[in-house]
């Protein structure tokens, strides 16, 4: 990590702040889910760093990036991505998301089918129109609020009650990703999302889909999905939840490393 470089661009009118690990390499974008922040890509930033040029920007809201009064809605975040790889001059980079970011990158990739290289969707928020309705029902701000009066210390103590097995440097980085979530970037649970149906047909990159065996999108989803798309590929991880880079950061890893490398080489003459 001693080559990282954290920095902030003005993307889509605002600053978006960003870690980056550098070097000569392929370019790859990792978008975070709601409440976490790039810095919780380390441990997966690490196994990809010798080979790619990684990316982990702070979502609008999050971290280290600005929370502007309004624009919390999936498009909103997508023209950051979009902004950001423009004001950052990468070239044909992969585009990574999970969960939130999951959802983020699918609706970038659908409206801007050259700029990607290829696209890794982890567990993202395709949820029915009755499920986004009863997470936006739900108490998640109250819970955030009540984080927000809570030290590091507690909230660290609170998730490895929960998660006993993942790495403790990951729930540190999770928990101060949380007290440094603004409460507006909840916003982005008002229904409706982006059609997700919709939007896997308009892909038109390689894209790897990867599930956890207990998260939120089914088999039967996935299968449907690989069928509307040709060019999607579906890859399950055992003993995962929604979280499958926290539950299973060394599978997630390998996963994301197969696909990459069986992306063809984009001709840039």
């Amino acid at each position: 990590m001693s080559n990282w470089k954290s920095s902030t661009c003005e993307a889509n009118g605002i600053e978006i702040h960003y870690t980056r690990t550098g070097g000569d390499k392929p370019p790859l974008i990792l978008l975070h889910g709601l409440s976490a922040n790039g810095a919780c890509w380390i441990p997966i930033a690490r196994a990809l760093d010798g080979e790619y040029d990684v990316i982990m920007p702070d979502a609008r809201g999050h971290g280290n990036s600005a929370s502007p009064p309004v624009g919390y809605r999936y498009e909103d975040l997508a023209s950051d991505v979009v902004g950001l790889a423009m004001a950052m001059k990468l070239t044909s980079p992969f585009l990574l998301g999970h969960s939130m970011g999951g959802l983020t990158a699918a609706v970038v990739a659908s409206r801007k089918p050259n700029l990607l290289r290829g696209l890794i969707l982890s567990d993202p928020t395709f949820l029915s129109p009755d499920f986004q309705r009863e997470v936006f029902e739900s108490d998640a701000v109250e819970q955030h609020l009540r984080m927000l009066t809570m030290s590091l210390d507690e909230i660290v103590k609170e998730a490895r009650a929960r998660h006993p097995d993942r790495l403790l440097e990951l729930l540190g980085l999770i928990a101060r990703a949380r007290l440094q979530t603004n409460t507006k970037a909840f916003n982005i649970l008002t229904p409706p999302n982006p059609d997700y149906m919709d939007l896997i047909r308009a892909i038109d990159v390689r894209t790897l889909l990867v599930t956890g065996d207990a998260g939120v999108v089914s088999s039967a989803v996935a299968g449907e999905l690989k069928r509307i798309n040709s060019r999607l590929q579906v890859e399950q991880i055992s003993k995962a939840g929604h979280g499958i880079h926290y539950d299973q950061p060394d599978k997630f890893a390998a996963v994301v490393k197969s696909f990459l490398s069986s992306v063809p080489i984009v001709n840039e003459s």
